[in-house]
């Protein structure tokens, strides 16, 4: 009886474990986009290579494969969504954004594709596995962020002066949902962005599209302004835009070339108490308004009216990913997105 028992829970668990699974029918990466640059005229030097090593040539002239974009991609067994789900990070920040949490949770890339969508999760041009350029091929040079910035900026702690090197003495916002006991793993995605690469960002994201779609764009930060941007070029083959806190919006004058697009503007808790982010909310909702003035359909999901409340600018990456999560699934689903 007793091994029948055994038997059965083990059975049981099997099961459990099962259902927890993430199936898939494929997963794979790829790079889109890029360009040849030729660089002339800079002196060749011999360099060491491996410490230890013999000395070899340094040439930096010549050809340079520059401005690609690297995708990795899940494709789940039991697909539901009707379209790809492109997953386009913010400023600074690299794919990872959409992976596990700092503090080791499931993220945003797992739990949609546990809802069934072919997940594209991508490193913007001059980020991460995409790689760089050379000073000779990017003019400017990169910025970096200390560790306050995220800290202050992005209404994790209370604004200017919240921080501080001693956890003890940090002033987070008020019932946040950012993990900040991980804020020292979240510093670890942070990566150098430039200033004058903007077309080349665009131009991977639409050869991505090129690529992939009739798609749908669920864009985050810096992300939403080349999302829109993208969509003003390409209204076709984008069939929703999620528009997560988006760091400003497209062009005003081509809003409407977006009247077929269904857009969702989200936006975290305590943004009329930070300028900058009450900024970009009017920027958002006035191109979304003139999207709707032409017929199109936006909402304007403020998740503090809809019972949500603590979260920063970071919504994927904090302890109610999840529940938010399920409110872009149910907003896809009402727009027949969803078999």
């Amino acid at each position: 009886m007793r091994i029948a028992i055994a038997l059965a829970l083990s059975i049981m668990g099997t099961a459990a474990m099962a259902q927890d699974d993430i199936v898939l029918r494929g997963m794979g990466s790829f790079h889109v986009g890029g360009r040849i640059a030729e660089v002339g005229g800079k002196p060749v030097r011999e360099i060491q290579r491996v410490p230890g090593g013999p000395m070899s040539k340094l040439d930096p002239n010549g050809q340079f494969m520059v401005e690609q974009m690297y995708v990795q991609y899940f494709l789940p067994k039991n697909k539901k969504g009707k379209y790809p789900l492109l997953m386009w990070h913010g400023g600074g920040l690299t794919g990872v954004t959409y992976e596990s949490t700092p503090d080791g949770r499931e993220g945003w890339a797992n739990m949609f594709v546990r809802k069934g969508w072919d997940t594209y999760v991508s490193d913007a041009v001059e980020r991460g596995r995409s790689g760089f350029a050379s000073p000779d091929v990017w003019q400017g040079e990169p910025i970096f962020l200390n560790y306050q910035d995220p800290y202050e900026r992005f209404r994790i702690g209370q604004g200017a002066g919240s921080w501080n090197a001693d956890p003890a003495k940090r002033r987070p916002m008020p019932g946040t949902q950012f993990p900040v006991e991980a804020y020292d793993n979240y510093m670890k995605q942070s990566v150098p962005r430039w200033l004058s690469t903007d077309k080349a960002v665009l131009d991977g994201y639409l050869a991505l599209i090129d690529k992939l779609c009739p798609c749908v764009l669920l864009t985050h930060s810096q992300g939403g302004n080349f999302g829109f941007l993208a969509a003003e070029q390409r209204p076709d083959k984008i069939k929703a835009i999620v528009a997560v806190e988006s760091a400003s919006a497209g062009r005003i004058a081509n809003a409407p070339k977006l009247k077929d697009i269904p857009v969702m503007l989200m936006f975290g808790d305590y943004v009329e108490q930070h300028p900058r982010w009450a900024e970009y909310k009017r920027i958002d909702t006035e191109y979304g308004n003139a999207i709707k003035a032409a017929g199109g359909s936006v909402d304007l999901v403020m998740l503090p009216d809809i019972g949500i409340k603590g979260n920063s600018h970071m919504l994927m990456q904090e302890k109610n990913n999840g529940e938010i999560a399920d409110v872009i699934q149910n907003w896809l689903v009402s727009k027949g997105l969803v078999d």
